[in-house]
């Protein structure tokens, strides 16, 4: 009998690669972010209720070799020198963990690191924040509007993974990848001495 196919658990990565052709760049992305070795099948933005947030080592442990895995990613590639290429995943989850969170996904050129993370982490909240009922003024600085999802308790996490890379000197195809990853079987976050968790999300030292 088939199971529902509901996460247990997700995890962050990201990883960049080069190359001549294009696609090996992608496929030396995909291996920088520890993920080559699975069927990789892209879905979209929801974020299960009580869904574990695990660290991208412990998560990686979990999955087996040329397993089908589900996950949102975002993938930028350039062959222009020196063009900065972006991906970058958010997270926002609710006060209310019965409740579904969302993730987001971005990829582009020409943004920081900084400016991709409060981009994709703006776009997961405020899908948050719509299905509750806020509806804010799009041109409100997204610190404020943040300020304003928690201060009524609905936003309680966000998260951003973002990588960046300038385009090789040479012409080479430069790849960046950010993924979320979902592990589909149950999952106990392990207890590391030396790992640091914020409210059950890994610190994002150890993605």
């Amino acid at each position: 009998m088939i199971e529902h196919l509901v996460p247990k658990a997700i995890f962050f990565t990201k990883g960049t690669g080069k190359h001549r052709n294009n696609l090996q760049s992608f496929e030396e992305a995909l291996r920088d972010a520890g993920i080559a070795g699975f069927n990789l099948v892209r879905v979209s933005s929801i974020c299960p209720p009580h869904c574990r947030i695990a660290t991208r080592q412990n998560g990686l442990g979990k999955l087996s070799s040329g397993e089908i895995v589900f996950c949102i990613l975002a993938e930028c590639r350039t062959n222009e020198p020196n063009r900065l290429a972006c991906a970058g995943i958010g997270l926002a989850l609710p006060s209310n963990r019965e409740q579904h969170g969302y993730i987001s996904e971005h990829h582009g050129f020409g943004m920081t690191r900084k400016a991709c993370s409060d981009y994709v982490e703006d776009m997961a909240a405020t899908m948050l924040a719509t299905t509750q009922g806020i509806e804010l003024d799009p041109n409100t600085d997204y610190n404020e509007r943040k300020n304003i999802y928690r201060a009524q308790g609905l936003v309680v996490k966000t998260k951003a993974v973002v990588q960046t890379v300038a385009g090789d000197k040479n012409g080479l195809w430069t790849t960046c990848v950010a993924a979320a990853v979902m592990i589909p079987r149950a999952y106990n976050q392990p207890k590391d001495k030396g790992q640091r968790t914020i409210g059950g999300m890994a610190n994002k030292n150890d993605i």
